[in-house]
């Protein structure tokens, strides 16, 4: 983990820093959506060039193939990530909705809800009573509270759009590598003479920087997730090279 210098730490915990990180609100994050498209369209698409050279088939058909994959299936998982977060939003909506119910149905018992969660984060006494009051005197915050504390859900909604947007803009950036050379000998014949090598280091270097760059945004170990990145992707890409080939004799 990356060590925060007292300096860094001191200017952004100044009152005015931290009023205005606090009233713009947390920031949505889409780190998940574009890890995931960027790994998916490079291990698939590669997995493509794989199979496809495995079983000794022309360039024409890695470019078919490859960019068929890139847009159908980039497109069908932006389609899903839209709909799963919007049906994970419609959830949210609906807790949120009996929670206001519950309150105003049997707010004793909701109130006893609120005071049993804190009392089980040590909270007890004086403190506890005066904590629950102050929770359940502001509806909101009591909603929001039991959203998160009871239902273990955020209670903001997440962009759909840019979800979507997210998965399908890193899936085909990086599904696009794998392609690239067979592309540009297609346009410029025998411009490299092992297409599909290149190909293999553009991939493994797709990885890598996927790898790096969740190393970042997580402050976690740099070599130990670019690792973990190379593996998944050289296992999918491996797989797909030796079905390819063991089937060659089907399209000699």
């Amino acid at each position: 983990m990356r060590r925060l210098s007292r300096l860094s730490l001191q200017r952004s915990h100044t009152p005015e820093a931290i009023s205005q990180r606090l009233h713009s609100g947390p920031r949505q994050r889409y780190l998940k959506d574009m890890v995931f498209g960027a790994i998916d369209g490079s291990i698939t698409t590669f997995a493509i060039v794989s199979g496809v050279a495995g079983a000794g088939l022309s360039s024409s058909i890695v470019i078919v193939l490859g960019l068929a994959n890139l847009l159908a299936d980039g497109f069908s998982m932006a389609a899903s990530n839209f709909l799963g977060t919007r049906a994970e939003n419609a959830f949210r909506a609906s807790m949120r909705e009996r929670e206001l119910s519950e309150i105003d149905i049997y707010p004793e018992g909701e109130k006893e809800e609120v005071r049993q969660i804190f009392a089980m984060k040590g909270f007890e006494g004086k403190s506890l009573d005066d904590l629950v009051e102050v929770i359940t005197t502001n509806r909101t915050l009591w909603v929001d509270t039991m959203m998160q504390e009871e239902h273990g859900l955020s209670p903001d909604d997440t962009n759909e759009w840019y979800s979507a947007g997210a998965t399908f803009v890193s899936f085909v950036v990086a599904g696009a590598l794998p392609l690239a050379t067979f592309v540009l000998n297609y346009f410029v014949p025998q411009a490299i003479d092992s297409p599909f090598l290149i190909s293999v280091l553009l991939t493994a270097m797709c990885f890598a920087l996927v790898g790096l760059g969740k190393g970042h945004f997580t402050n976690g170990n740099y070599s130990l997730s670019i690792i973990e990145t190379l593996m998944v992707g050289g296992i999918a890409a491996s797989l797909a090279y030796a079905v390819g080939y063991g089937l060659q004799s089907l399209v000699s």
